[in-house]
C-alpha cells in the first residue's frame, strides 16, 4: 500500500503539477497559487498516512515534486513571507525534539555518535568533492558545512519508530545525536575560517614580470581589462599586462594575450611591469581598495604617466581623483548611459533627442561631479533629476551638437 501510495504521489507530480499550475497562472492570483501549493503538501500528507506511511513523509515527496515543477520559482516567491517563520519553527521543532535527559544519560554514546557522524559525512563528501574536480580548499570547506545530519532524518527516525524497526530509546539518542550536529556545525565552520590557512594557487604555467617595456600598461585582465585593451591595440600600441589571478593568466593565454602574474598594489611589481616606461596605465581592478593602492603606489613611482582608473562607484571616483588618477571610469556609468538611452527611444525620442537628452544628462553629471570634488558629497545635488520634486528643471541654454564639457574623471 505504502508503494501503491508514493507510485501515485510520483505520478501526480510528473504529470498533473504543471498542468495544474499552468491553468492557475491564468487565473494571475498569487493566493491562489500558494493555497494550490499548500493543498498539494496537504494531499500529499493525507495520501501517504493512509498508505501507511507517516505524514512527513508525504510533505517530503511534495516539497521534492514542487521543487521540480515549472513553477518552482513562482511558487519561491509567493511562500517568501511565510519562510523565514516556517524555519523558526523547524528550529524550534528541532530542539523540543531534543531530549536532555537522554543526553545526559548517554552522553558518551552521543558524543561518539555525533563525531563518527560528522567524520564520515565530511570524509564522503570531500571524497565526492575532489573526484569532482574541486580544490582542496573548496572540498573542505563543502565537507565541513554539509557534514551535519539532515532533516529527513526526522522522517526517517519517525517513520521507523512507528513501524517498531527501532526503539524509543534508540530513536532518542539518535535524534539527539542529529540535533546536536546541527548545533555544533556553525561552530565548527566558524573555526575553520579563523584558522585555516588560504590554499595557495598553483602557478604553474604562469610568469611573473620582468623589465617589461610597453607603452601601455594594463593592470588586472577581467571583463573590463579584456575589453580596454582592444582600443590601444588597434592603435599599434605595445601592451604589458599584469593580473593576481593564476587562472586568468593561463586563460588568457588561450586568446593569444601574454599576462605576467603579479600584484600591482606592489611598488616593486610596478617597477618589474615597466610602469615608468609606460605611456598611460590603466587600472582595471574590481577591487576598490586595490586599485586604490595602485594609483597611491603609482603616482610615487611615475608621477609623469597618466592613469586611466576603474572606479567601483562615485564616491570610489571621488577618493581616485583626489589622489591624482587622470581619468576616473565609473564602472556602471556608461552602461547605464546606454541604457537610459534606449529607454528614451522606446518613449518615441528621435535619435537626435536621445543624443540631446544623454548629452544634458553627461553634462549635469559632470558638473556635479566637479562640484562634489570640491565640496563633499551632497554639493551637487541639486543637479539631479528626482522623480518627487525637479529641483532644477532641465537646461536647454545648450544647443543641440553643442560639445559637452570633458567627463572630468565622471567615468
Amino acid at each position: 500500500t505504502g508503494l501503491l501510495s508514493l507510485g501515485a504521489l510520483a505520478a501526480a507530480g510528473l504529470w498533473l503539477l504543471n498542468p495544474l499550475f499552468r491553468v492557475l497562472a491564468k487565473a494571475k492570483a498569487r493566493e491562489v497559487m500558494t493555497a494550490a501549493a499548500l493543498l498539494v503538501v496537504l494531499g500529499a500528507a493525507l495520501l501517504m498516512e493512509l498508505g501507511g506511511l507517516s505524514m512527513a513523509m508525504g510533505a517530503f515527496v511534495a516539497g521534492v515534486l514542487l521543487s521540480e515543477s515549472s513553477f518552482r520559482h513562482q511558487l519561491e516567491a509567493d511562500i517568501e513571507p511565510f519562510r523565514g517563520l516556517l524555519l523558526g519553527l523547524f528550529f524550534l521543532g528541532v530542539g523540543m525534539a531534543l531530549d536532555l535527559d537522554v543526553v545526559a544519560r548517554d552522553w558518551r554514546l552521543i558524543g561518539l555518535g555525533v563525531i563518527a557522524l560528522m567524520l564520515a559525512k565530511a570524509l564522503c563528501i570531500y571524497g565526492v568533492a575532489r573526484f569532482a574536480g574541486s580544490g582542496r580548499a573548496d572540498a573542505i570547506d563543502r565537507a565541513t558545512l554539509m557534514a551535519q545530519g539532515g532533516e529527513f532524518a526526522f522522517v526517517l527516525f519517525a517513520e521507523a519508530l512507528r513501524l517498531t524497526v527501532i526503539s524509543p530509546a534508540i530513536n532518542a539518542d539518535m535524534t539527539a545525536i542529529i540535533v546536536l550536529s546541527m548545533a555544533i556545525t556553525p561552530l565548527v565552520v566558524a573555526v575553520r575560517k579563523r584558522y585555516a590557512r588560504a590554499e595557495s594557487a598553483s602557478l604553474d604555467g604562469v610568469e611573473a614580470p620582468q623589465d617589461l617595456r610597453g607603452n601601455v600598461l594594463i593592470i588586472g585582465f577581467g571583463r573590463v581589462g579584456q575589453i580596454a585593451s582592444q582600443g590601444p591595440l588597434a592603435r599599434g600600441a605595445e601592451l604589458s599586462i599584469i593580473d593576481n589571478d593564476p587562472d586568468v593568466v593561463r586563460n588568457a593565454a588561450r586568446y593569444g594575450f601574454k599576462v605576467y602574474f603579479g600584484d600591482g598594489a606592489r611598488a616593486d611589481v610596478l617597477r618589474a611591469a615597466g610602469a615608468r616606461h609606460a605611456q598611460v596605465i590603466l587600472i582595471c581592478v574590481d577591487d576598490p581598495v586595490a586599485a586604490t593602492r595602485i594609483v597611491e603606489n603609482a603616482r610615487r613611482e611615475c608621477p609623469h604617466t597618466r592613469l586611466v582608473v576603474r572606479a567601483f562607484d562615485r564616491e570610489h571616483a571621488l577618493e581616485l581623483v583626489r589622489l591624482d588618477a587622470d581619468h576616473v571610469v565609473r564602472e556602471t556609468f556608461e552602461a547605464a548611459l546606454l541604457m537610459g538611452r534606449h529607454a528614451v527611444l522606446a518613449l518615441s525620442a528621435t535619435d537626435q533627442e536621445a543624443d540631446d537628452l544623454e548629452a544634458e544628462v553627461r553634462g549635469r553629471d559632470t558638473e556635479r561631479f566637479a562640484l562634489e570634488t570640491a565640496g563633499g558629497t551632497f554639493a551637487g545635488r541639486a543637479l539631479l533629476l528626482g522623480n518627487i520634486e525637479r529641483i532644477d528643471p532641465p537646461r536647454h541654454d545648450r544647443k543641440p551638437g553643442t560639445p559637452v564639457p570633458p567627463e572630468n574623471g565622471g567615468g
